[in-house]
């Protein structure tokens, strides 16, 4: 199936479909472990709009633990809840489909959210998302749109090109400084602020309205065949096609030795 398929398939279906976007520790060398700890999870679920939120600050609350007081020790104990609650709440949801912006290695995506679990649970495994479930939203769209139909970095590109840039969201410098200053609150935000962003491009792109910073032809010309008034064209063609069929038939068959002239019987 190619992306416009996906992309069809996903529409017709929003009761099973999930977006999900999450935050973490800078990805750089200057993290304190071998991988990025998680933050913050955010999944919308299409069909309700309804937003679930997996966070280390709304853990620390159950908890009564102040987040000025989070320390490395505290903080893997938080992450280790966070991440648990994930994935009971994935494994409620098996038969979803779950649309993601780039989330597709062990540096940041769903690998990653699994490696973290495990660094917390050694002697076990999480549960495993299928891969036929997981669509990248951006793969999608340069598949669709092209390439080079947006300039890099894509996602705040896009942003501009489409509506501007949600309040709450934070570029990866920003949430990297939010997270030696315990900001956990506003990476939180940030990180819902971009999965109701996603859902709005991903409506868009079902639309044909997205907007890009370099045309594409095969893609506008598609976008039109599959227009309102692309098929009304079609069906005032049809229409006026019939009619001149039956036009020329009337024509045949008033003709002397057409189709329809009789000859005297016996003759």
């Amino acid at each position: 199936m190619d992306a416009r398929g996906k992309v069809a398939s996903l529409h017709k279906n929003p009761d099973s479909l999930l977006v999900i976007h999450y935050s973490c520790e800078g990805l750089d060398d200057s993290n304190s472990g071998l991988s990025p700890r998680i933050t913050s999870i955010a999944v919308l679920h299409a069909g309700s709009k309804t937003l679930h939120s997996f966070s280390i600050h709304l853990t620390a609350e159950i908890l009564r633990y102040d987040k000025d007081i989070i320390d490395a020790k505290k903080y893997d104990e938080l992450e280790r809840i966070m991440l648990e609650d994930f994935f009971v709440f994935a494994s409620e949801h098996p038969h979803c489909s779950w649309m993601h912006w780039k989330m597709s290695n062990i540096v940041y995506g769903f690998e990653a959210l699994e490696h973290r679990y495990r660094v917390h649970h050694p002697d076990k495994s999480p549960y495993k998302i299928n891969d036929s479930k997981k669509f990248d939203l951006s793969a999608l769209l340069l598949e669709i749109y092209g390439k080079d139909c947006v300039d890099h970095p894509q996602m705040p590109a896009l942003m501009e090109l489409n509506g501007g840039k949600p309040r709450d969201m934070l570029s990866g410098k920003e949430e990297s400084d939010a997270f030696r200053a315990k900001e956990y609150v506003k990476m939180h935000k940030s990180t819902i602020s971009k999965v109701y962003w996603f859902y709005s491009l991903f409506n868009l792109l079902c639309k044909h309205k997205v907007r890009t910073a370099r045309s594409n032809i095969p893609s506008k010309i598609h976008a039109f065949s599959d227009s309102w008034l692309f098929k009304l064209v079609g069906i005032v063609a049809m229409i006026f096609t019939l009619f001149q069929i039956g036009e020329t038939g009337q024509k045949y068959i008033g003709k002397p030795g057409g189709a329809a002239t009789t000859t005297p019987e016996g003759k």
